[in-house]
């Protein structure tokens, strides 16, 4: 059995002895009331059977679901409010209400609305939208571009600037553009942790970063996905995948880490746990390519897994997420 914060938080028994052996009533501790917010990385685009709004695409069964079980087995139990995490969320829309993509007609609430003032966790990922990496996808693919990008809800930061020429774009012109997406990340994530606060002043916040995407060694990325017909990112070239894990994903975990640690909230940084199981590491791979079909159809289409966890991937963001919740508890004996 695992040596857990379990042990802190479930009371098994306790004989007392008087004049005569008698058991005493076992206590047991309340659940803990949790809210999981955040994006397609919380809702896991991509596995089947969705449910809630259509057009969040939110797993049934997301990292959310199968760390509340992870924990439940070793005697941790977290009573689930809500779960509101929605594909396409940008940080901002833990305070704004949020428009569906692609039709944009249908509207769900902001996600601080789950949170009550006795919501004790909240648990989510979010940040790549709002540092823009769809559009950053689809400046450096041209295969994006077309029909194969049209479910992606995002544009090329510049469609004028040919797709093969991305690390050049984004080190000239479009150096502004990232600059300014990263900092509304920080400004952003600071704004959600005080209005986490605001609605919950004793909650405790877990931010969950980003799995891998590219590995050190992008020629690993040459070869076709396992069983399948598509090179992990499609038409990216190396130079771009490069460019995509150095100037894009280690810049927003180190931003995400270090607002977490700035508002005194717990963070899971799944890109260090995670070089490994990139989408070019074949069988072990936890996440879809960029282009091969996902679990999921909408509007009578297949929706690519557009580089989102697998069902490989989404057990590792559980494992991870659910030691993260269990020390944090064990914190609060």
């Amino acid at each position: 059995m695992r040596k857990t914060a379990a042990a802190a938080l479930v009371v098994l028994g306790l004989w007392v002895t008087a004049a005569a052996p008698a058991p005493a009533a076992v206590t047991a501790v309340p659940a803990v009331e949790t809210v999981f917010i955040g994006d397609s990385s919380t809702a896991n685009f991509g596995i089947a059977p969705t449910r809630g709004p259509q057009g969040c695409l939110r797993s049934a069964g997301n990292y959310p679901a199968e760390t509340v079980e992870r924990l439940a087995s070793a005697g941790v139990r977290l009573d689930v409010r809500d779960d509101v995490s929605c594909g396409g969320a940008e940080i901002r829309h833990v305070w704004d209400a949020q428009s569906l993509a692609p039709s944009g007609g249908e509207r769900v609430a902001p996600q601080a609305a789950a949170i009550g003032p006795d919501t004790a966790l909240v648990v989510g990922s979010v940040g790549g939208n709002t540092a823009g990496v769809a559009s950053i996808l689809k400046q450096c693919s041209q295969r994006l571009r077309g029909a194969e990008g049209l479910l992606m809800p995002a544009d090329p930061v510049d469609a004028s600037s040919p797709a093969s020429e991305c690390p050049a774009f984004f080190a000239g012109e479009g150096a502004g553009w990232l600059e300014g997406r990263m900092a509304a990340v920080r400004t952003d994530l600071g704004r959600m942790f005080a209005r986490v606060r605001e609605k919950s002043p004793d909650a405790r916040v877990v931010l969950v970063g980003y799995p891998r995407l590219v590995p050190a060694d992008t020629g690993r990325c040459l070869a076709e996905v396992p069983g399948g017909t598509e090179k992990p990112f499609a038409d990216i070239g190396q130079d771009a995948l490069a460019f995509l894990d150095a100037g894009v994903q280690r810049p927003l975990d180190a931003l995400m880490r270090e607002a977490a640690e700035e508002a005194g909230a717990a963070f899971v940084d799944l890109y260090a746990r995670t070089g490994a199981t990139t989408g070019c590491d074949g069988d072990r791979r936890g996440i879809g390519a960029l282009l091969e079909s996902s679990e999921v159809r909408y509007g009578g289409r297949e929706l690519p897994w557009y580089v989102h966890p697998n069902r490989t991937g989404r057990d590792i963001q559980a494992a991870e997420v659910a030691d993260a919740i269990e020390r944090l508890l064990a914190e609060r004996r």
